[in-house]
């Protein structure tokens, strides 16, 4: 007899477990409930259509239920949100939000795609018709509406996470000024602070004013403004704002039916993607995950994932067995022309276990610098002591991070170590890289570290009465410093050596790393304790961003949002 498989959800992982299922079982009656009117969107691309970057909202469309039905012969109920599951009859019951009528439809096997939902906070005000999210077309139409027809000149971002930061730049290219605030002290928190700080300055170039460590306590309307209302007792004057402060999964469906539910609050699967019911498979948005480096359950809102999980669990139920080993939440993040893409753990959540682990910044180029347009990268590696394992990696730049940070997945997932990164047979052409790649210089760095061959540390890590040599030309070290720090340049520090003290340790940095691990290995050799500050001067200028947010530029895009 054939199955009868009804999934809930018709986007990411919905839309891509439904046609995995017809490719594999052409029989079988499927049946794909979506509360909302549009299937199979591109969620990821509704900033860039509010932006103009993206001309066309059809474009967005990936497929229509016309469509998906005629190709795949899959009962597309759009407009139909599943209200109930009943685990003993193995049945649910559907709403028909056009109608108002309710039915219901039994099942053999059952999949949930619910997703998530934008976080929305008990703040005075919040239900203000200033107010957005965006989750879906119909957000992205009411926010796109009212654009063209109040014309805005100012809005405020709440959060600065990558829906946060990817409509704060949208709304930009749409010509307004926009300010973002976030609770936390940085944006974008899934980075390290010192790897986020990096984007203050960029973002303050854009006209994008930062309120940081700060949180929104209530809203205020008028008929033509809204003022939003800061813990730390500024209010600011938009024409409107959007919440971008984090999603939840949607869980309710799940939880009505005595599901298990994680310590995430997420939807709680096995490692086939079966939720505690093993008819009942859960995907997507709203499932708590394995990460693969750390091995506890998290939470990855991620599209990629989704989808692949959607077909996994299309898989398993046409009985291939295909296990879900987890998620590096490899993401990747367009802002303006930079770029910020992170994979695998980062340090702060490394702090929270018993691993042993070392880190590494360095700042290479793109490609050869003598190839016209070289960019600088920002990469922070994390890798385990002694073995090596690769941890984390994040990188910030523009051209050439989408491609590095690739490598540095594929690298975790397969279980490689920093020495097998020196070993990479990398595509090289002076347009597009170095006969050292980026990839290759992290792995040199850190094999270095590891075998003795240098001995790091980090800004953090020096006490004030530290020796500190700076090893730049006598132009860097005079344009900017670090205070107690003594200047001998590299390409003098042999015949200088007398000036250096034999009873201390010598902490030594340059630019980004380079020089300063010569001086190291000049230093060792000649008898002296040296260290090489990882990441050099441009890493010390990253750890506080007080200075960033505090120049008269920032203070002067903070005052445009402080007047009527």
């Amino acid at each position: 007899m054939a199955k009868k498989i009804l999934i809930v959800g018709g986007v990411a992982g919905g839309a891509s477990a439904a046609a995995r299922l017809r490719r594999l079982d052409e029989k079988a009656e499927i049946i794909m409930f979506e509360r909302g009117p549009f299937i199979s969107f591109a969620n990821c691309g509704l900033p860039y259509y509010i932006g103009g970057t993206i001309k066309k909202r059809e474009n967005l469309l990936l497929m229509t239920p016309e469509q998906f039905n005629k190709r795949f012969n899959i009962d597309v109920r759009i407009n139909n949100e599943v209200i109930k599951i009943d685990r003993d009859r193995k049945l649910l019951e559907v709403k028909d939000l056009n109608s108002g009528n309710s039915y219901f439809e039994n099942y053999d096997k059952l999949i949930l795609s619910p997703g998530a939902e934008p976080s929305k906070p008990p703040i005075e005000g919040i239900d203000s018709n200033r107010i957005f999210t965006l989750r879906n077309l119909p957000d992205m139409d009411r926010i796109d509406e009212f654009i063209k027809r109040e014309n805005p000149k100012r809005a405020v971002v709440v959060g600065a996470g990558y829906i946060g930061l990817e409509m704060a730049e949208n709304l930009r290219d749409r010509g307004m000024l926009v300010a973002i605030v976030e609770m936390t002290d940085q944006v974008m928190p899934v980075l390290d602070r010192e790897m986020a700080n990096l984007l203050n300055q960029y973002l303050q170039e854009h006209s994008i004013a930062l309120w940081l460590s700060d949180a929104v306590s209530n809203f205020r309307q008028t008929d033509s403004h809204l003022f939003v209302g800061l813990k730390s007792g500024m209010e600011l004057c938009c024409d409107f704002a959007v919440l971008a402060i984090g999603v939840k999964p949607e869980v309710k469906l799940a939880e009505e039916a005595v599901m298990e539910i994680g310590s995430h609050l997420g939807i709680k699967v096995n490692e086939y993607l079966q939720t505690s019911d093993p008819d009942i498979y859960a995907i997507g948005d709203a499932i708590e995950v394995k990460d693969l480096v750390l091995g506890n359950s998290t939470l990855v809102p991620l599209a990629g994932p989704a989808n692949k999980q959607g077909r996994m669990a299309a898989d398993n139920i046409c009985g291939k067995n295909r296990k879900y080993n987890g998620t590096l939440g490899t993401s990747i993040l367009k802002l303006f022309d930079q770029t910020v893409a992170i994979t695998g753990a980062g340090e702060k959540a490394l702090k929270n276990t018993n691993i042993d682990y070392e880190k590494l910044y360095i700042h290479p180029a793109n490609h050869v610098g003598y190839y016209p347009g070289a960019k600088q990268m920002h990469i922070k590696m994390l890798f385990s002591k002694p073995q090596g394992k690769i941890l984390g990696v994040q990188i910030v730049g523009t051209d050439g991070v989408d491609r590095r940070i690739d490598i540095f997945a594929v690298a975790i997932r397969a279980g490689m170590t920093v020495f097998d990164l020196q070993e990479l047979d990398l595509a090289y052409a002076p347009p597009y890289g170095s006969g050292k790649d980026a990839v290759n210089m992290a792995g040199f760095a850190a094999s270095n570290i590891l075998d003795g061959t240098v001995k790091v540390v980090h800004w953090n890590e020096l006490d004030n009465d530290d020796f500190i040599l700076d090893v730049r030309t006598k132009k860097e070290f005079d344009g900017n410093n670090v205070p107690r720090a003594i200047n001998i340049p590299l390409d003098e520090l042999r015949e200088s050596l007398e000036l250096l003290p034999k009873d201390k340790v010598i902490n030594v940095y340059c630019g980004v790393g380079i020089r300063s691990y010569i001086a190291v290995r000049i230093l060792m050799q000649n008898g002296f304790e040296a260290r090489n500050i990882s990441g050099g001067f441009i890493t010390y200028s990253s750890l506080d961003n007080k200075n960033q947010l505090d120049t008269p530029v920032a203070r002067q895009l903070r005052e445009e949002f402080c007047l009527i």
